[in-house]
């Protein structure tokens, strides 16, 4: 885990693509896509039927690694609204078992708006927590510090002649102050997809801002890349 200063406090970014906040003893996660390979399986896309059981593990892991006891999804936790009645039953049980250990809330999202309370946790569509906007979907204009998912962001890098992509945050700096108050966080689950950091839409989403960088933890630090700076 590297330390990242988010509204005037240190959040951790994980190796595991998760958001770890010490002051609420929180792990936040986003765009789980769970069951996304049973949904393309019903449309004739054949795909290995094990990313739920990955992506589960993955919150496993990364609740053992911090310590939480408390994890916020930020939305697209199903692929699809029906995604709660294809989980298999070892991936079932151990969803029920993270939720009942822990303090669960369910941020949903476009793919899940209709989403029903299931496998226990708390359903919201946004929530605010000591001044910070959780939701799924940055919200242009917002001037409040905001956590958020939905854009999958990866780095796309060209090293040694090679291309590569990593999964990312992307922060912005508010207009007018230096300290980072905003963030979109990677996507999580194991069959996401991914946008450029820099795509439009996502330096769009997160204004006003001075500056907008991709971030991610490489070899112990917090390897910054910036992406988007105001020419203010």
């Amino acid at each position: 885990m590297v330390p990242v200063s988010f509204a005037n406090q240190e959040m951790l970014l994980t190796t595991g693509r998760a958001l770890f906040w010490p002051r609420e003893n929180a792990l936040l996660v986003a765009d789980l896509h769970l069951e996304k390979a049973s949904f393309y399986a019903r449309h004739g896309q054949m795909l290995p039927p094990y990313d739920s059981r990955e992506t589960l593990e993955r919150v496993a892991d990364a609740v053992k690694e911090t310590g939480a006891r408390r994890v916020i999804t930020l939305g697209d936790n199903f692929h699809d609204d029906e995604g709660t009645s294809r989980l298999d039953p070892y991936s079932a049980g151990m969803l029920e078992g993270l939720t009942r250990a822990l303090d669960w809330i369910w941020i949903t999202g476009n793919h899940d708006e209709n989403m029903h309370r299931s496998f226990g946790g708390e359903l919201a569509e946004e929530l605010e927590i000591n001044g910070v906007i959780l939701r799924h979907i940055a919200k242009t204009g917002e001037t409040r510090p905001e956590l958020s998912g939905h854009f999958h962001p990866k780095l796309r890098l060209r090293v040694r002649g090679r291309h590569i992509a990593r999964p990312c945050a992307v922060i912005a700096s508010g207009n007018g102050a230096e300290a980072v108050n905003r963030m979109i966080l990677p996507a999580f689950g194991a069959l996401t997809g991914g946008m450029d950091a820099g795509d439009p839409a996502i330096v769009s989403a997160l204004q006003p801002a001075q500056r907008v960088e991709a971030v991610l933890p490489a070899k112990g630090k917090l390897a910054r890349f910036p992406l988007w700076k105001s020419a203010a």
